[in-house]
């Protein structure tokens, strides 16, 4: 989950990160009381969860508390880069004498954790990275060690910041490796992080994401979550436990195990492209207990969802066997009937694995005029493509 800057900055503020104070607001009038609070003058920042604010005019320098009004006026409501400005924080303003960039992030690739360093902040990091790369550190920190005093100053010695700053970045640095592992963050960024005229290092802006894997020992996180944003099909899977992400499809997709369904998607696509460029509405994937309710949770998602006309299930029999799953459909359907919900849509099911017989058997005496059964996955593919089209 991806955070507003204003969020981030209060996560640093809980763990002793040097912040400036602010306040966010989501109506012009309310600056003016806001910016007095803030000493008279601001920073007036779009608040979206994407990068290059400032150049699309979403950060703005308010004079004082009648220029503020109008500077959020002129910001609230803005399109950047396909995101609508609800909020604005009016933040304290600072006397920048540098910009640096730090960060911390889960290096996949590496299976470790990554530090980030750059006496070259202010500006986006990747044009930094590609541009010159030798201005950019790079330091792997042990998960089991974390940030040590001594890796501190490693990561600053190795991004060759200034002797003046060096006690302070590494101060930073320790603090913000707090709020990478006691939030459980797979990004934390801050630019920039200045140096101001009195000498002081803070964080002016700040980028964070959370795992949501670790939401069970996050509740708190829970409140962060931009609920009017979400697609409402993903916030109803979400409640039902169930991993759905909404795609811009017609065929609905339903599978049991992460890597069965992406294959799924791939398969469904290039059969699409025979039939007016179809293409899966939705990744789905119910895991590996196949039960009635789940399989009702499922359909139930994708068959809301108005642009699906087709569904496609596509399930290997494993530890759950493919008869539990044909059982799981049939009394899925009825389930849903039972709850006044109109299923209209056709449904096409491959079966294969553990007890893909009997469970094909069970399709087939169920005999519901909705459900299809194809029993390779090239040729079910195409059979909910077909169909999608014909609506």
């Amino acid at each position: 989950m991806d955070l507003f800057e204003y969020q981030a900055r209060d996560l640093f503020a809980k763990h002793g990160v040097p912040v400036l104070a602010g306040e966010v607001i989501d109506t012009p009038e309310a600056a003016r009381e806001a910016t007095e609070r803030l000493g008279g003058k601001a920073v007036v920042k779009a608040q979206v969860k994407v990068g290059g604010r400032g150049k699309a005019g979403g950060v703005k320098l308010a004079s004082d508390p009648a220029d503020a009004v109008e500077k959020a006026g002129q910001i609230l409501g803005m399109d950047i880069k396909g995101h609508t400005v609800h909020k604005v924080m009016l933040a304290q303003t600072a006397d920048i004498a540098e910009e640096y960039y730090v960060s911390f992030l889960l290096d996949r690739t590496n299976r470790t954790f990554l530090a980030m360093a750059s006496v070259e902040g202010g500006m986006e990091i990747e044009e930094v990275a590609a541009t010159k790369p030798e201005a950019l550190a790079k330091i792997a920190v042990d998960a089991n060690e974390g940030v040590t005093p001594e890796k501190a100053r490693e990561i600053v010695d190795a991004a060759n910041f200034p002797a003046d700053v060096k006690d302070g970045i590494a101060e930073a640095l320790q603090k913000l490796w707090t709020v990478f592992v006691k939030e459980d963050a797979l990004l934390v960024e801050v630019n920039p992080l200045i140096k101001s005229g009195d000498g002081k290092i803070i964080a002016l802006d700040g980028k964070v994401s959370l795992d949501e894997n670790a939401d069970f020992r996050q509740p708190e996180h829970e409140a962060l979550e931009d609920k009017a944003a979400a697609n409402p099909l993903e916030a109803a899977a979400k409640a039902k436990n169930l991993n759905y992400v909404k795609l811009d499809g017609e065929v609905g997709i339903i599978g049991n195990g992460a890597g069965l369904v992406m294959s799924t998607l791939d398969v469904v696509a290039y059969a699409g492209e025979k039939h007016g460029d179809v293409k899966p509405a939705n990744f789905l994937d119910i895991g590996g207990g196949a039960s009635a309710e789940v399989m009702a949770n499922g359909l139930e998602i994708i068959l809301g969802d108005p642009d699906v006309k087709s569904v496609f299930v596509n399930v290997f029999g494993g530890i759950t066997a493919c008869d539990e799953v044909a059982n799981g459909i049939v009394q899925a359907l009825e389930l849903l009937k039972s709850k006044g919900e109109n299923v209209s849509k056709p449904l096409v099911v491959r079966l294969d694995g553990n007890n893909a017989e009997l469970g094909r058997k069970i399709l087939s005496d169920a005999n519901h005029p909705l459900v299809q059964r194809v029993d390779t996955m090239d040729g079910a593919a195409d059979k909910a493509a077909e169909l999608a089209a014909a609506k």
